[in-house]
């Protein structure tokens, strides 16, 4: 009798050979595979052609990417998934995520090379940047946030906000989409030296200069003032230590009216029967690539509760990080 109770190993496979799909899609944007088919379901053939490679490669993609779920095939043609159509077909995107998939590919899948010796001691592995893997780095980093700011403003109610303080963020784009679905909202955004220029041509771009104010103050250490409804701390708590977290969320606390929202998107270890893959995953991303911290959620609430905000509710945004939404007490 055949003996049934030893699992098999299919779920041990499909992490260890993840890199391979991983790669593959790389390569399938970088060649412009989704948008060879476009227009319309193609084959191996005609993808070969549009692509400038061998039949044999775009099979290969082409074949890789259906079993992934990012193609259909049917009777030798491979059409376009809504996924890939949203997102990995270039200009015809809701939102282009090629510069995140060239980032992925350029800097940060060779960077985890390095992540045995950050296993073995705690510290980051080296970048070794120039200005050309900078600028792919900022480009696909910015693409990213994108999609993040996108959720975001599709799944967190600001609806009854009118004076926000975005704080210290990576991207105007959170406090933008908000801004966009609430025409009454007016934004202050206090960002780190540097940050505001380009915060200002995100806002112009937006066609909310008339809603919008820009301020500079360090993030670790400045005291915003004033009376905000709803403030976003969103992609800072990754960035700063333990004590400076707990700060800035006390400083956040005195510039808020009693009731306001507070809204702490970032990824988190939880305490979940099941921990979240993508926010665990992104715990050694942060680490191997620049040292930075995914903390675990209690500790957030720690500090949260310690400086007067009481949590509500966790909102998880599709293929991005979570957000908290607190309320001032």
């Amino acid at each position: 009798m055949m003996n049934t109770t030893t699992p098999d190993a299919a779920r041990i496979l499909d992490i260890a050979t993840g890199y391979m799909a991983s790669k593959q899609l790389f390569e399938a944007s970088r060649i412009g595979l989704f948008a060879a088919v476009s227009g319309g379901a193609a084959t191996a053939a005609e993808i070969a052609e549009r692509c400038g490679v061998s039949e044999r490669i775009a099979r290969l993609l082409a074949d890789a990417m259906a079993a992934k779920g990012l193609l259909d095939r049917s009777g030798g043609e491979y059409a376009l998934t809504e996924e890939a159509s949203a997102y990995l077909t270039g200009a015809d995107s809701v939102i282009d995520l090629a510069p995140f998939l060239a980032f992925l590919s350029e800097i940060s899948y060779p960077h985890w090379l390095q992540f045995a010796h950050t296993v073995d001691t705690a510290e980051p592995g080296d970048l070794q940047m120039d200005d050309a893997r900078w600028a792919t780095f900022m480009s696909g980093v910015m693409t990213y946030n994108r999609l993040h700011a996108q959720e975001f403003g599709r799944l967190v109610d600001l609806s009854a906000a009118t004076n926000a303080l975005d704080f210290g963020g990576l991207s105007a784009e959170f406090a933008l989409a908000a801004m966009a679905r609430n025409p009454e909202l007016r934004t202050t955004f206090l960002y780190a030296e540097g940050f505001e220029g380009g915060v200002a041509e995100a806002i112009a771009a937006a066609g909310v200069a008339d809603r919008a104010r820009v301020e500079i103050g360090d993030t670790a250490t400045a005291t915003p003032q004033g009376d905000y409804d709803a403030v976003f701390a969103n992609h800072v708590i990754h960035r700063f230590s333990a004590q400076e977290n707990a700060q800035i969320f006390r400083s956040l606390r005195a510039a808020a009216l009693p009731g306001a929202t507070l809204t702490v998107l970032d990824f988190f270890l939880d305490d979940d029967v099941a921990q979240r893959g993508l926010d665990a995953l992104h715990a050694g991303e942060y680490l191997v690539i620049d040292g930075t911290v995914v903390y675990p959620e209690a500790e957030v609430r720690g500090w949260l509760a310690d400086a007067g905000w009481q949590v509500r509710e966790k909102v998880a945004l599709p293929g991005s990080p979570r957000v908290l939404v607190a309320t001032a007490v």
